[in-house]
Parts: structure tokens; sequence; C-alpha cells
């Protein structure tokens, strides 16, 4: 039988690929992706679960060495490079490397030695009001005989209002990159694991038991009223209390139903009893 797993160390030199395809110069910088997501079939991401801590901090000292070599260069050259002709020091676009490993759900992959592997770079915000930061993804898919790329502008989540942003309500909760805090300010704000074609507005690194797209909180402009609307497999809760699925099946897809639950002004939601996300309406 044939030999059909990917090396593990595969996917640390995919993502370190990835980074070199998607480097951004500015003018005294060259930043590189900081959120990189690598996709693998679920049996490769079973097999591969008691490492990924381990990959995970491998990935991020590959990251670091690669950035170090392509900076490495005559110390007394580096102030002059600009002047020189040379490349803007090579920098990550933020403080921290963020690694994830995630089985595809989606069905992209066929083969269990094929991965995919996506960054997200943030750029800089457009000058046009309420147009919000601008994400460049990049996207290599690896077989076994080839490496495909793709680079495109992911879907927005909803824009945020013109002017100075108001907040309406604010979530609080951790998951396995460590505590988080989200104000809402759109009325309407999507939780979930998000995804290749899941833009979501609050993202949660948890397990695939919470959903890519979770729940959704929605605002009642009129109103100003906060409701929750269940978009997944394995359910929400509000207070510990089940919340009635807001969508149907049909025709091998979902189509939202109009069932949604009032928020009280604080509440604690449940993302299939996995996450828990702490509401709180304010003034």
């Amino acid at each position: 039988m044939p030999h059909t797993r990917r090396p593990a160390g595969d996917l640390i030199e995919a993502v370190v690929e990835n980074m070199r395809a998607n480097l951004e110069t500015l003018r005294y910088s060259t930043v590189a992706p900081s959120h990189y997501i690598v996709y693998l079939s679920p049996a490769e991401h079973a097999r591969l679960e008691g490492l990924i801590p381990r990959l995970r901090a491998e990935t991020i000292r590959a990251l670091d060495e690669e950035l170090a070599r392509l900076n490495r260069g005559p110390r007394l050259t580096r102030p002059l490079r600009r002047w020189l002709g040379g490349q803007p020091p090579h920098e990550s676009a933020a403080l921290q490397w963020h690694i994830d490993f995630l089985p595809d759900l989606d069905d992209e992959i066929q083969h269990d030695q094929d991965i995919i592997v996506q960054s997200d770079l943030i750029l800089a915000t457009e000058p046009e009001p309420g147009s919000g930061e601008r994400t460049r993804r990049v996207r290599t898919h690896h077989t076994a005989s080839d490496t495909t790329r793709s680079d495109a502008a992911p879907p927005r989540p909803s824009p945020a209002p013109a002017g100075p942003a108001v907040a309406f309500g604010r979530l609080a909760y951790t998951d396995r990159q460590g505590p988080h805090r989200h104000d809402i300010v759109r009325d309407s704000t999507t939780i979930g694991r998000g995804g290749t074609m899941y833009p979501v507005d609050v993202r949660v690194a948890t397990s695939d038991h919470v959903s890519r797209e979770h729940a959704r909180i929605r605002r009642d402009p009129a109103t100003g009223n906060l409701y929750l609307i269940d978009l997944s497999t394995l359910g929400t809760t509000v207070d510990g209390q089940q919340v009635p699925r807001g969508f149907d099946d049909t025709d091998g897809g979902k189509r939202e139903n109009g069932a949604e639950v009032a928020l009280p002004r604080r509440a604690r939601i449940g993302l299939a009893d996995t996450v828990f996300v702490d509401f709180e309406a304010l003034p």
C-alpha cells in the first residue's frame, strides 16, 4: 500500500512558503502576515492532534528564522538600505504569530496528503468612511504533485457605520489563544470559528464542535434591542437555556427561518457547551 501521509515537517515549510508569497513592501518596512491557518483532512488532523502544540511552536520558530534570514546582510548597510536601493527590513505585521491547524470540514481536501495554508494580512484602512480594514488573503493548496496559489480579498463582514463607532454591547470570552473582548458596533455580528468561505466578526479558536458560523447577534435599529440567532450544528444556549435553531435545511443548504431570542442586558452565551461568551448590553 503506498505511503500517503505527508511528513509533519512539510506543514511548517508550507507556512513559511506562504509567508514569502504574501510579503507587502511599505516605505520603511516589508511586512509579513502574522495569522496563518493550516487546513488538514479530518483524518490527518486527528492523527496529528497531539503534536499540534509542538507544530505551532516550531512553525513560529521557523517564521522567526526566515525573517532573520531575509534581513541578513552587512550590518553597516541596514540603515542605508533605502538609499542604496535595497528592500526595507522584514517584520511581522503583529507582535505575535497566530498559527492554527484545523480540520477541513468544507471537503476541499480530497486526499490525506493534501493541505491548504491560508494567511491573512491586514492592510491599511481605506479612506472611504465606514470601509474598515482590508484583508489580503493568500491560499496555497498543496497536493502530492502540485501547488496552486490564489490571492484574493475575502468577503467582508457587514460594514461599520460611518462616523465614530458606538458600542451597543460587549462580548468577553476565553479560547485556546487566551482571553478576548469584542465591542459590538454593527447591527449584525457573527460569532464562530470562521474559515475559508465563512468570514465572521468574532473568531473563536476552538474545536470543531463550534461551527464556522455558530451564532449571530442582531440589533434592531428602530428599538436598539439585541437578539441572538443560532446558526450552529451542535446548538447555542443563553444562560443555560437552548436557543431554537435559526435555520432550516433546504436542498442541502441553510435558510434562516426567523427564529431568534431576545438578549437580556447580561447573559452567558454557550457555543456547543464548548466556549462560553459573556454578553453585556451597553447604554
